[in-house]
């Protein structure tokens, strides 16, 4: 099949125009939309995600306490990524349970921004610190090896998940070298947790199931990234907190 050619510009990506008498040349529509998407599929954001958006958030029909709270982060999302790069708080920190939409909203912001020609990258935070890990090793592929430079450089990173890996003296020095660096670069960082943290609202204690009138405390985004790595997403993020609400996935298939 042949390749449409933009009636616009005929296929140079530039349309002649007139104003004020003079003539001119501006990017055609589709140059842009072409970048966007070029930009997009660099970013490796996972086939699940790849057209989430604000627009597409379920909204819970069948409980207004949930519906409310969730209308509320979507607002919060939809205003970071509205007024970004705000000059306080580059970049966004969603914080709740598992299955709660985090990022699904995360990606949606990322997406809302490629479109405005911002670069960004996604990565999960499990799978990055293995993708550096084995970067040091001789035999490892030349993405591995750029992971790291990568998280560093990005101009809007995106990490999923962050606190799912088991805590390493590595991994804390590691996560804390990459947040650090974005931080003091003002680099955005776009990050998802299903970790507590007691600053964001959250209990870190709850009642023990397997041991009636008992407390199990539970561990905190802090104690699994460290506390300095922790102490710059706060510093560098708006903070959202997630409301308790029905499993975001079950809800999406019905």
């Amino acid at each position: 099949m042949a390749e449409e050619v933009c009636p616009q510009c005929g296929g140079t990506g530039w349309r002649i125009i007139e104003r004020e008498g003079a003539s001119g040349a501006e990017r055609c529509a589709c140059a842009i939309t072409s970048r966007i998407g070029e930009i997009e599929e660099r970013a490796g954001i996972p086939p699940l995600y790849r057209q989430a958006s604000l627009d597409n958030f379920l909204l819970p029909a069948d409980n207004p306490t949930a519906n409310r709270g969730l209308a509320g982060v979507l607002l919060m999302v939809r205003s970071y990524a509205r007024e970004f790069p705000a000059s306080g708080k580059p970049g966004l920190l969603l914080i709740g349970e598992p299955g709660t939409g985090k990022t699904h909203l995360a990606v949606a912001a990322l997406r809302i921004l490629i479109s405005r020609g911002f670069e960004g990258v996604f990565f999960d935070y499990q799978n990055l610190l293995e993708r550096i890990r084995s970067g040091y090793d001789a035999a490892s592929g030349a993405s591995d090896k750029e992971a790291f430079r990568a998280a560093l450089d990005a101009e809007i990173l995106l990490l999923d998940d962050v606190g799912a890996h088991r805590v390493t003296e590595w991994v804390e020095d590691t996560v804390t070298s990459i947040i650090t660096y974005r931080c003091n670069h003002r680099k955005p960082v776009i990050a998802t947790t299903n970790l507590p943290d007691p600053d964001a609202g959250f209990l870190v204690t709850e009642r023990s199931a397997a041991l009636p009138g008992q407390v199990e405390y539970r561990v905190t985004l802090g104690e699994r990234i460290g506390m300095r790595a922790r102490s710059r997403l706060f510093e560098m993020c708006r903070v959202v907190k997630m409301p308790n609400v029905e499993d975001y996935r079950i809800r999406k298939a019905r």
